[in-house]
């Protein structure tokens, strides 16, 4: 933030802002485009697409902005050269843009935002997600193909998978050696449903599939996952250990065995319930005994591992600067560095019938479980990202995971040809 700040400011003082647009339009876009608007220099943000156009021109009033409606690159050319602010629902004008920097992917779709990926990466644009379903499901071939194009694709600040690589980088550059990436949560019950989250999304103006992910543990997982693919970490059991824990993320040290962590190459998990919420944490240990009788001295105990914490997550209000961090320097905030660590293996949530079609994330039918990846591909086991649609076989029993063989897929969809191809890579 110290190098970033000032070097947004450099680009508005010389008129050379960074140009953004955005894909999506749903809460956290609405969000993202008041920051980009009222609270950071030196960035624009020159268009919004979504399928629906009216939340694109909604998201820009609110805003404070009155944007233009276009169909073409042209269209939309024209407008940023006399300084319009665009709206459409073609993505595909936005990725096709000489004039656009960087793309911000906000839709927590997994096809159709794989599509807009990697029309942007063909264009030679850079991607930033804050869409963590797709990066965990076929996060290694975009990255792959991007860094074939010479652009990047990366996650995104704010959000805990964010927060915690940068405690992560910032652990290792001090000398310790991490072994837990940590996130805190406030509640954890696989069960819930679209129905059981109704009344708290609509309190808070979001989108109840999405709000049911976070209760039933699926988007804890995709975020635990990216991480784990971007440290080369994994998970210690399928489902992580995903403790109750009432007092401080600092007691952490005293409930993980460090020669596991050590034996397993380091892992990520998740607590609930603990202190301060809704942070994450990094749990890291030094070999240097000159060292650990300094970490001491500074309150961080006696080992053989230490505690380091950031007590929130700001979402939207961070996006803008990985936005910067990538245009301006090229530093990619996450990426699956390690490949597929691990994976989000479809679960069933209720008993299931022969012949039903299975939901989407958030849904009725099933939650999806952090698993290695070795396990997961080895046991054909149903990604939940890409669970939306398939028609169910055989019975299917509640806690149940999913694998190939108990679906049938749709066919001609790009997720799965993008996992078919990430599996041959391996």
């Amino acid at each position: 933030m110290i190098i970033v700040d000032e070097a947004l400011r450099r680009r508005e003082q010389q008129g050379r802002p960074v140009r953004v647009a955005m894909v999506g339009a749903g809460f956290m876009a609405k969000g993202i485009a008041n920051q980009i608007r009222n609270s950071v220099p030196g960035m624009e943000l020159v268009a919004i697409a979504n399928r629906h156009p009216q939340r694109a021109l909604t998201a820009y009033c609110e805003a404070g902005v009155e944007p233009r409606e276009v169909s073409s690159v042209d269209q939309l050319e024209a407008n940023i050269a006399a300084g319009i602010a665009s709206f459409t629902d073609d993505p595909f004008v936005l990725t096709a843009s000489p004039s656009i920097d960087c793309i911000i992917e906000v839709t927590g779709t997994i096809h159709h935002a794989a599509a807009v990926v990697l029309d942007a990466i063909e264009h030679r644009k850079h991607v930033v997600l804050m869409n963590a379903e797709l990066d965990g499901t076929v996060g290694p071939v975009l990255k792959r193909r991007a860094d074939d194009a010479g652009v990047i694709v990366s996650g995104c600040d704010g959000d805990q998978p964010g927060v915690q690589l940068n405690l992560y980088r910032f652990v290792r550059s001090i000398g310790l050696t991490p072994l837990v990436c940590g996130n805190v949560k406030g509640l954890q019950d696989p069960y819930r449903n679209p129905t059981t989250q109704q009344g708290f999304a609509e309190r808070w103006g979001q989108n109840v599939n999405m709000v049911t992910s976070f209760a039933d543990g699926t988007k804890i997982s995709f975020e635990q996952a990216i991480v784990a693919n971007a440290t080369g970490m994994c998970v210690a059991r399928r489902g992580m250990y995903g403790w109750d824990h009432a007092g401080h993320v600092d007691e952490l040290v005293e409930r993980f065995d460090v020669d596991e962590l050590r034996a397993l190459g380091g892992i990520v998990d998740y607590v609930v319930g603990a202190r301060p919420g809704p942070g994450v944490f990094v749990l890291g240990t030094h070999d240097d005994p000159r060292q650990r009788h300094y970490l001491e001295l500074y309150k961080l105990g006696t080992g053989p591992l230490y505690s380091f914490y950031t007590p929130y997550h700001l979402c939207h209000f961070e996006v803008p600067l990985s936005v910067a961090r990538v245009v301006l320097f090229g530093d990619a905030v996450l990426q699956p560095d390690h490949g597929l660590r691990v994976d989000v293996v479809a679960t069933a949530k209720t008993d299931l019938a022969a012949g039903t079609v299975l939901d989407g994330l958030g849904g009725y039918h099933t939650y999806g479980v952090a698993e290695n990846a070795g396990a997961s591909l080895g046991g054909r086991l149903l990604p939940i990202g890409l669970a939306e649609g398939c028609r169910l076989v055989r019975d299917v029993a509640r806690d149940q995971v999913l694998t190939y063989a108990d679906v049938e897929v749709p066919a001609g969809r790009l997720g799965d040809a993008l996992r078919a191809e990430l599996v041959a890579s391996r």
